[in-house]
């Protein structure tokens, strides 16, 4: 399998150039971006993709484990998905009028996940947990916000980061973050003009002592609406989500990734009572959010995942990749690396006691584009994902980690990379957990 030839990036590094000064920091999604990927070694641009592979510019064909950073869950070019897709195209995209599988879709996600009473559709992420907070501070007449994870790009959570400029600081006074698995952080960080919690119930560490059961009663205790983002877990941990999954209520949830197979949409769920605040109150409203292609999409995605039990698929083939990497890691004494997190999507954690965690990762992904995979730390699965697929990656790390193990050894780690080394993605926060207790509370 070994191989000392890197992948031929030319026509990548072509369009790239074309980037320069014209696309600001070149990618749209910060996690695609080139400084995720060991540059002059990596590809930089991806053409195509079919199952659980890609092809780039240059026509390399990589076995994906980032899966268009989640929301491919199914395969690229799921027949599945893509016949209702064009089927739908024959007839339109957006209308003039409201089109019947807006209630389709939206009847289809009460029956499977917990609470949505009330569904509402956007394009992005960050549209739909944006929307949440608003509906939340309506209800409650409260302004400040808790919470923990990555929420998207608007104001009210960008201005818990450094890169915060352009955010009013009368907005940068409302929202606050706090530590998870430590209520204690959440009830002290709590007073009465707290509107919502927004978290998401589970990213790589798992809940401790019943740490989403304490949130959901201290909610409910203080007047607070508890909003689970559901970018990841939803329909992947579990096809209800991470309320079924761990039987918690929220208040409010929100979904998008996995739901369509790669079209763009979000989906805001809840309790009805909430939602009452949209008829007058609160606006909501764009011209996408019930475009049909993507209703298609999300239609013929949950009912296959029904029909197929593809959460179940996804936790079989992770587990048996994560225990596979972790019996690799043990058996040439490297324990220090491990993959942890749910099987559906599990990361790679490097020890800096081994030296810069960064150029562990560089060094491994480095080895990893040698012997096509494309990879960035996580090992996200979609249903095409076979388990030939986890045998030849288990192949290839059996490879790579000794590697890597020599080169910490030896102090070698920089030298062994033949590029620039990734860079971190930006998840840097300023003001963790320090929202002032008011001593009336």
């Amino acid at each position: 399998m070994g191989t000392n030839r890197f992948p031929e990036i030319t026509n990548s590094q072509i369009v790239y150039e074309r980037a320069k000064d014209l696309i600001p920091c070149f990618s749209q999604t910060m996690a695609k971006g080139p400084s995720q990927y060991v540059q002059g070694v990596a590809p930089i641009y991806l053409q195509k993709g079919e199952g659980a592979y890609v092809w780039d510019v240059d026509g390399n064909r990589f076995l994906d484990y980032n899966m268009a950073i989640g929301p491919i869950s199914l395969g690229y070019c799921f027949p599945a998905v893509d016949e209702a897709i064009r089927k739908q195209l024959s007839d339109g995209i957006t209308f003039s009028l409201m089109h019947p599988l807006e209630v389709d879709v939206a009847e289809l996600i009460r029956d499977t996940v917990p609470n949505a009473e009330a569904i509402r559709f956007s394009k992005g992420g960050a549209d739909v947990t944006s929307a949440a907070i608003r509906i939340a501070r309506a209800y409650t007449g409260k302004d400040k916000i808790l919470c923990c994870g990555y929420h998207g790009w608007h104001d009210w959570y960008v201005s818990t980061m450094t890169r915060n400029s352009g955010i009013p600081k009368e907005i940068q006074s409302l929202t606050f973050t706090f530590n998870y698995n430590d209520i204690e952080s959440v009830a002290k960080s709590i007073d009465k003009n707290t509107a919502a919690i927004i978290l998401e119930p589970v990213v790589f560490e798992e809940p401790q002592n019943d740490f989403l059961h304490k949130l959901r009663d201290l909610c409910t205790e203080k007047g607070i609406l508890l909003i689970f983002d559901e970018m990841w877990t939803g329909f992947r941990i579990s096809l209800g989500g991470a309320q079924e999954y761990f039987g918690v209520d929220a208040d409010m949830a929100t979904f998008s990734k996995a739901v369509a197979n790669g079209m763009p949409i979000s989906i805001l769920t809840g309790k009805r009572k909430f939602f009452h605040v949209l008829e007058e109150d609160v606006f909501f409203f764009n011209t996408f959010g019930g475009e049909a292609l993507s209703l298609a999409a999300v239609k013929a995605t949950i009912e296959y995942m029904k029909i197929n039990r593809v959460p179940d698929y996804l936790f079989t083939m992770g587990l048996m990749l994560k225990n596979g990497f972790n019996e690799i890691c043990q058996s040439i004494d490297l324990s220090s690396v491990v993959a942890t997190g749910y099987p559906y999507r599990t990361i790679v954690q490097f020890s800096e006691k081994n030296g810069d965690p960064l150029l562990q990762k560089s060094l491994v992904q480095q080895e990893l584009i040698r012997r096509g995979i494309l990879w960035s730390g996580f090992h996200t699965l979609c249903y095409s994902h076979s388990e030939e697929d986890i045998r030849y990656t288990l192949d290839a790390y059996k490879e790579v980690l000794p590697i890597l193990k020599n080169a910490i050894e030896s102090n070698t780690l920089r030298e062994s990379i033949e590029g620039t080394p990734v860079l971190p993605v930006f998840r840097k926060t300023d003001s963790f957990n320090t929202k002032p207790v008011n001593p009336e509370q």
